[in-house]
């Protein structure tokens, strides 16, 4: 069978709402992502979003909290101790995240992400949930993307008023990062027996990836019932490990983006792509992010949005792509 003739009985599926065999996500991702299989791939794919987004897209609004060094050591991340890439240390006061939550409110953020380092203090970052839900008024939903923790913490920061957790097994988990596996699908499974949702990229990809590990992953996702899924890039850092290989190129992020619109269906109606890309949007992701504070793809502390990628720009890559913007905000 051709390609071609794959990737309509995909997009069917897809509409239908079937799941993909594991080496039908492999022959997809096998695509050379300069070829013109590429463009029915990604084509496909945006077809799908329009069917089961409505054609709407949102943004994602990540606040990093705490900008300190991390014991943990992932071999891409710049918060590692060893890395030496954070020099001063600082945190976000509540009333500057409160502040920020409000204004990415006001410009229309469906999601307020709350982005911490892998030992915050679960209680600390309650209380946050909580101050911003009380202070922030508007249609958004609160998102933690925190260190691991149990069925009773994940019930609490529902009960404090956050609607979604981001949490993931990385690409070459417990090699590349120093976690295990087991730990993070503990974190995974209080997700799901809590009334949290799930935010699940497929992350962090590099060239040195192969397409049965990246599907794996799309898989786990799914497997764990993610309702936002999409494909984060590994960006190079100085003097990180991973510093030597380069970025995905963007055809190759958007191909990635494509195949998890396919694979994922009715069941994850949320993609993203990151970091944002105007092509990534047009072949099947309706989220991207605006994120500013620690991040951990940069050697700063970011006090403006990250690479100035704000709201304004996000709706102009959407409305490129053709779609409508989500009405979040007041």
């Amino acid at each position: 069978m051709s390609d071609y003739d794959t990737i309509q009985i995909v997009k069917e599926k897809a509409l239908k709402g079937e799941r993909l065999e594991r080496d039908t996500i492999i022959s997809l991702l096998e695509i050379d992502p300069d070829s013109e299989n590429a463009e029915t791939l990604g084509a496909a794919a945006r077809e799908v979003a329009a069917a089961v987004t409505g054609n709407s897209a949102s943004v994602w609004a990540s606040i990093g909290v705490d900008y300190k060094k991390c014991a943990m050591n992932c071999d891409f991340c710049a918060f590692g101790n060893k890395w030496g890439i954070v020099k001063v240390e600082s945190e976000r006061s509540p009333q500057e995240i409160i502040e920020l939550a409000r204004r990415f409110v006001s410009h229309g953020a469906r999601w307020i992400t709350l982005r911490t380092t892998q030992f915050y203090g679960i209680d600390r970052l309650i209380q946050i949930v909580r101050d911003i839900r009380s202070s922030v008024p508007g249609k958004y939903e609160i998102v933690v993307n925190t260190g691991e923790f149990d069925d009773v913490q994940a019930k609490l920061l529902s009960g404090a008023g956050a609607q979604m957790v981001y949490h993931t097994i990385r690409l070459r988990e417990g090699i590349n990062t120093r976690f295990k596996p087991e730990n993070r699908i503990a974190t995974l499974e209080s997700v799901n027996s809590s009334p949290l949702d799930l935010a699940y990229l497929v992350e962090p990809v590099g060239i040195e990836h192969t397409d049965p590990e990246i599907a794996d992953i799309l898989l786990t996702a799914l497997k764990y019932n993610a309702r936002l899924c999409g494909v984060m890039a590994r960006v190079p850092l100085p003097r990180t490990p991973l510093s030597a290989y380069p970025q995905i190129s963007e055809r190759r992020h958007a191909q990635i983006v494509a195949v998890t619109r396919l694979a994922c269906g009715v069941h994850a109606p949320n993609i993203c792509a990151h970091p944002p890309s105007q092509l990534a949007i047009d072949w099947g992701a309706n989220v991207v992010v605006v994120e500013t504070g620690a991040i951990p793809r940069d050697t700063d502390n970011c006090k403006d949005e990250w690479k100035g990628f704000d709201m304004n720009t996000a709706r102009t890559y959407f409305e490129n792509s053709g779609y409508s913007f989500y009405p979040g905000g007041n």
